[in-house]
């Protein structure tokens, strides 16, 4: 299984180390930080805009609790926004993200899948096209089995709040 070191959001503002308050809105980030996924969240008075080389960012709310979580939204345009950003990244990691991130939208019909075959690196890639857009991806297929497949989706879920 390939292990990742992704945080589930930490409920204190990274700028002031303030703890978020329940119902209290909060911008997370998604960087890397040597060759790791990094989340930090931010309190919405503390929070001026995202770093530089930010993979994605997005607003969230801390919850309640008692109150029923409600069905994620999923927020297409953050995760094209995200496979673009990691679209040159060669390490394990991004590589398996990105993946997963594409399967998500094709799931979603966002995106449509084209032709599978090799890239002039010799690695087997899925070509993909955004039914909005139309722009048309190729996407690193990082060969990972069931387990290692259900174990970076759960830190996709994670990384954006959605668990």
């Amino acid at each position: 299984m390939i292990d990742y070191e992704i945080q589930a959001p930490s409920r204190v503002c990274a700028a002031t180390q303030r703890e978020l308050k329940p119902g209290e809105s909060y911008w997370a980030v998604l960087t890397e930080q040597s060759g790791k996924l990094v989340r930090r969240d931010f309190a919405a008075e503390a929070w001026s805009g995202p770093p530089p080389g930010a993979i994605a960012y997005w607003r969230g709310k801390v919850p309640v609790a008692g109150q029923k979580p409600r069905n994620p939204v999923i927020n297409e345009e953050l995760l094209v926004d995200c496979l673009e950003r990691l679209k040159d990244r060669t390490e394990p990691e991004g590589q398996n993200f990105r993946y997963v991130v594409a399967l998500l939208l094709m799931r979603r019909k966002r995106f449509k899948f084209e032709d599978a075959g090799r890239d002039d690196q010799g690695r087997d890639v899925l070509i993909v096209r955004d039914v909005r857009s139309g722009a048309v991806h190729t996407i690193v297929d990082p060969h990972v089995d069931d387990e290692q497949l259900a174990a970076v989706q759960a830190d996709v879920f994670r990384v954006l709040g959605w668990e």
